[in-house]
């Protein structure tokens, strides 16, 4: 297991980085608390996020690809509210990082 960097930091990401990046950030807090993970989650625009490097890109699909490489840990999203889903996604991703 890879060291986990405490707190992760986790960016949720859209398009313009308003209302939907919000309620993503709010459910990626909800999951990340259940996983007993320590996480700062912020929320940001697509053109914002080019610039950060967070440890988890949580984001629509129509734009991780051009945040590749942006993050260690990248999570397409479709549901910005449905946790369990999001959790479905981020569970295996961060097992896969030897992070869970």
């Amino acid at each position: 297991m890879s060291q986990r960097p405490e707190p992760l930091t986790v960016l949720a990401v859209c398009g313009l980085g308003m209302g939907t990046s919000l309620i993503l950030r709010m459910t990626c807090e909800t999951v990340f608390s259940r996983l007993g993970i320590d996480a700062h989650v912020d929320n940001t625009d697509l053109s914002a996020a080019k610039s950060m490097s967070p440890d988890v890109l949580v984001g629509q699909g129509m734009h991780m690809g051009d945040l590749e490489g942006l993050a260690p840990v990248n999570v397409v999203v479709d549901d910005f509210v449905d946790d369990a889903a999001l959790e479905a996604k981020l569970r295996p991703a961060l097992e896969e990082a030897g992070w869970l």
